[in-house]
């Protein structure tokens, strides 16, 4: 399938064309502000189907948003019916198309040229009107709140707020493409005239703010967001793409001592803690037990062996494990427990616990295992 993308440069067309390719479609004809006119002759006598994404947002001049967001449609339409191409056409609109604005209005007629085109021609057509878009690759301090956020709040500069309380209506950049290759291959989501994003999270423009901030502070202290919550998982794979290339790494607080070193890793509110444990040889670490915290110990690089002994008896239990062969061990209630380094190079143990450290709440007794 031969595959016309007008925009493809823009932030949408830059996630469709390379999802696309993921999905090894190859032949993509893309069409830009910066493509030689001419070429767009060849890729509509020659195309199966057309993603219209170009359009103008945030011109110098009212008039341009007729022209770009009206006027190049109808030259591309007409283009196709030159040359007898029924290809089916998406475009991109927005929910602002209902509004009486100039933005509005240029989409509203670019809505109306593309049904009346099918009409006449019969070719299919989707017509999205899309709410607000986020996602990675969007340009920040141009016409997403998110983008600009983002942006801002990572490379500490500052932002502005009118109205915390705005509801605003989001959809996220990889479901919006989903969403149109759904339609590319026949499965489009159509609700009444409209092609609809499945997908719609609603919440306020000062909720997106406080989050984006709270994922700032989360480095500080480890800690990873909810991303149980949809809005809060996508909103935050977005921030980490607009991280200052200069500050993609952060360094962590090793405790350290005679005996190698205990490093926290990570921190959930739900999903409990990650650490990192390093044993010199022959050294033993633990030699306690919980009443609730239970943990897992996987042992990444060297060897070593991690012992037991249910409280209040005297079989000890020995697991050896090593980095040659990976196995997690798992340290339940009511066991004292150890781990020891039985080889000649430092140990390496990644562990889990289910809830993070909490030193007023430490549930750790000390009880020999041996």
């Amino acid at each position: 399938m031969k595959i016309l993308v007008t925009g493809a440069k823009g932030f949408v067309g830059r996630n469709l064309t390379a999802e696309l390719r993921n999905r090894k479609y190859e032949e993509i004809y893309e069409y830009d502000i910066d493509t030689d006119p001419s070429e767009l002759d060849r890729f509509v006598k020659d195309c199966d189907f057309v993603f219209h994404l170009a359009g103008v947002n945030r011109p110098r001049d009212e008039a341009e948003f007729m022209t770009g967001n009206f006027g190049f449609t109808d030259t591309l339409l007409k283009k196709l019916k030159e040359n007898e191409n029924k290809a089916p056409v998406l475009i991109t609109s927005s929910i602002q198309a209902e509004l009486d604005n100039p933005y509005g209005k240029s989409k509203k007629a670019g809505e109306e040229l593309m049904f009346s085109y099918s009409a006449q021609t019969g070719a299919p057509v989707y017509v999205y009107r899309l709410p607000n878009v986020f996602g990675k690759w969007c340009r920040p301090n141009y016409n997403s709140a998110v983008a600009t956020f983002c942006n801002n709040i990572a490379a500490d500069l500052p932002i502005r707020v009118n109205d915390a309380s705005v509801v605003m209506n989001l959809v996220y950049i990889d479901d919006v493409v989903s969403e149109f290759i759904n339609a590319l291959e026949g499965r489009a989501n159509i609700v009444g005239r409209y092609g609809a994003v499945p997908t719609v999270h609603t919440t306020t423009l000062g909720h997106i703010v406080e989050t984006i901030k709270s994922f700032k502070e989360s480095r500080k202290k480890l800690e990873l967001p909810r991303l149980d919550d949809a809005l809060e998982s996508k909103l935050y794979s977005t921030y980490l793409s607009y991280l200052p290339e200069d500050d993609l790494a952060y360094p962590l607080k090793m405790n350290i001592d005679e005996r190698g070193s205990f490093t926290e890793f990570i921190r959930t509110p739900d999903r409990g803690q990650v650490s990192v444990n390093i044993s010199h040889p022959g050294i033993t670490k633990g030699n306690h037990w919980h009443h609730s915290k239970n943990e897992k110990f996987l042992v990444v690089k060297g060897r070593g062996c991690i012992s037991f002994r249910k409280y209040g008896t005297e079989e000890i239990i020995d697991y050896h494990v090593s980095g040659d062969e990976l196995t997690v061990v798992d340290i339940p209630t009511g066991y004292t427990h150890c781990i020891t380094n039985e080889g000649d190079e430092d140990m390496v143990t990644v562990m889990w616990a289910n809830e993070a450290f909490d030193p007023d709440k430490p549930d750790t007794y000390y009880e020999p295992v041996r």
